[in-house]
């Protein structure tokens, strides 16, 4: 069995807004390290700070007190162009609403990600794009636009879109909320696999059926993070 990695680590991580003069507590103290491999569940009411803890582990929010370490670096100590090349280069972003390009087919959906990326050649581009695509079971839809394809396959080219970098940290925020119970249980099962494969998976969700796939459970609650028995 491959040995896990700790990819991330959060200590004494709080956030705090400030709206109308008033400061807004959001996350509280928070302590927690993710591992490679691993499917990580968080739930919790809405308004407990999930997106939030979503955005500060995707290098998207970076204001926060506390400490952050990804791969062995404080983030503190990296400036923009650091933090946008991590972002790049290690983690995968999956949403509710998939966020597909209307105007482009799956498999250029899918090859978006690459332009960025100088690691993978312009030739490579469509091959790597076809082969993760057919890893999301959409073989024989690369050519549709995401008006042509249903919720639960929008959600796969989606999910194909987060690996095109082939990132370690895939973040999955509400990735089932627009889908039906069978499309919802092909994505849970693909996310899944994902942590099989070595992915450390991080999915924010209401679903009930996502507990059934995780393997750490944790609840925002009061804005504290507690790991909970499944």
């Amino acid at each position: 069995m491959k040995k896990k990695k700790s990819l991330i680590t959060l200590k004494n991580v709080t956030k705090n807004y400030i709206s109308r003069h008033r400061n807004i507590l959001v996350l509280d103290d928070i302590s927690v390290e993710f591992l490679s491999g691993t499917f990580y569940l968080i739930i919790g009411h809405s308004g407990n700070g999930k997106s939030t803890l979503i955005n500060i582990l995707g290098l998207i929010d970076s204001k926060f007190d506390g400490n952050y370490t990804i791969y062995g670096q404080n983030i503190s100590t990296l400036n923009d162009k650091d933090l946008a090349k991590i972002r790049m280069q290690h983690i995968g972003f999956i949403f509710q609403d998939f966020y597909l390009e209307s105007y482009l087919k799956a498999i250029e959906n899918v090859i978006v990600p690459m332009y960025i990326n100088k690691d993978i050649s312009k030739e490579s581009r469509k091959s790597r794009a076809m082969e993760l695509l057919d890893k999301v079971g959409l073989k024989d839809r690369i050519h549709h636009f995401p008006r042509e394809l249903s919720g639960g396959e929008q959600q796969r080219v989606a999910i194909a879109r987060a690996l095109a970098n082939d990132p370690d940290i895939i973040l999955a925020d509400e990735p089932t909320g627009n889908l039906d119970s069978t499309n919802e249980k092909m994505v849970f099962e693909q996310l899944k696999k994902l942590s099989k494969d070595g992915k450390c998976v991080i999915v924010v969700s209401h679903s009930d059926l996502a507990k059934k796939y995780a393997d750490v459970v944790y609840e925002l609650d009061d804005h504290k993070l507690r790991e909970v028995k499944k």
